[in-house]
């Protein structure tokens, strides 16, 4: 019997996987990878990785300056050699995550997205492999667009939970977003006090309405559902774009033989009935619509508080190392 995972992949949707670890991007060869904070902090701590953080170490000494500076390089360069690691293994990309603490400051982002661009070039790696993920605010959209447009830069639009922000998103000509299906779904459940079946699931609603929405108007971002809750939020999203998975439920698909029917169809998007809406221009009008939904509000900023926690508390490590 054909696994599930096998059939998911024949509904034509990639397969990018949610680094947790080098075996297992070697074991289930996704297309690509992303990273985030919170997962490289989680992998700093184990004694495989300690080569990379003895590289960054050096670097940030390399480069001079005060303590709060070196360590700011050298978390720099930490992000940058997890990625050349995982280039190794796959024949895609690798997204790499700016500070979430410049969510709000298109400048700061365009300007840490470049910096990162060229370590990677320093280490003989073309910005064709490389995704700079910055989290889906109206600065985040516009660094995004900058990015694209005057610096040939492709960019994964992250912390995506509305229409709003991913019609903003396909306007800046992201490269790709990331809605985060597991994550709406949460906020459903805690604030629902209901149990959701995989058809009735708001996250995967959600990812369905961006997927017809940017088929019917003929965007080419991708779309690349991301933070999964279980299984059955992956097969209902069957003919998406890209699905980024964790390798435990990747493990479970592997291991299931359930059918895997494709459930997206960007050829059936033509004829839905959907409204074109603009932002481009905007920003009230974007600010305003996002404010309607307070799922996507209260998600976006718990979102970008914890990778900021999370990148805080990795430099607080890399601090007392090179202290």
């Amino acid at each position: 019997m054909t696994s599930s995972l096998d059939q998911l992949k024949a509904t034509g949707t990639l397969n990018s996987l949610h680094h947790h670890s080098f075996t297992a991007i070697a074991k289930y060869k996704p297309q690509d990878a992303t990273t985030n904070p919170s997962l490289i902090l989680a992998a700093s701590k184990k004694a495989e990785y300690a080569k990379l953080i003895d590289t960054a170490i050096a670097y940030g000494k390399e480069q001079g300056g005060d303590l709060e500076s070196q360590v700011d390089h050298a978390l720099d360069r930490l992000l940058v050699e997890f990625g050349k690691e995982i280039l190794k293994i796959i024949p895609g990309k690798v997204s790499t995550e700016v500070d979430a603490r410049f969510s709000f400051d298109t400048k700061a982002s365009v300007e840490k997205a470049l910096h990162i661009i060229d370590l990677y070039k320093q280490q003989g790696i073309d910005k064709d492999r490389v995704l700079i993920k910055i989290a889906s605010t109206w600065e985040g959209i516009k660094a995004a667009e900058i990015l694209q447009r005057d610096h040939g830069i492709n960019t994964n639009l992250t912390l995506l939970f509305s229409l709003p922000q991913a019609i903003a998103a396909a306007e800046a000509g992201a490269f790709l977003i990331s809605p985060f299906v597991g994550r709406i779904l949460d906020w459903y459940k805690a604030n629902t006090k209901k149990e959701y079946s995989k058809t009735e699931d708001p996250g995967v609603a959600s990812v369905k309405s961006i997927f017809n929405y940017y088929k019917k108007f003929g965007y080419k971002t991708i779309v690349m559902g991301a933070s999964f809750r279980n299984t059955g939020e992956i097969t209902e999203l069957a003919g998406c774009d890209y699905l980024t998975i964790s390798p435990n439920l990747l493990e479970d698909l592997l291991n299931s033989t359930e059918d895997v029917p494709k459930k997206l169809d960007a050829s059936q998007a033509s004829s839905l009935d959907i409204s074109k809406k603009s932002y481009i221009s905007d920003e009230s009008l974007f600010r305003f619509d996002f404010n309607e939904d307070p799922m996507a509000v209260h998600k976006l900023s718990e979102g970008i508080s914890k990778f900021a926690a999370d990148a805080v508390t990795l430099k607080d490590i890399l601090k007392q190392k090179l202290a």
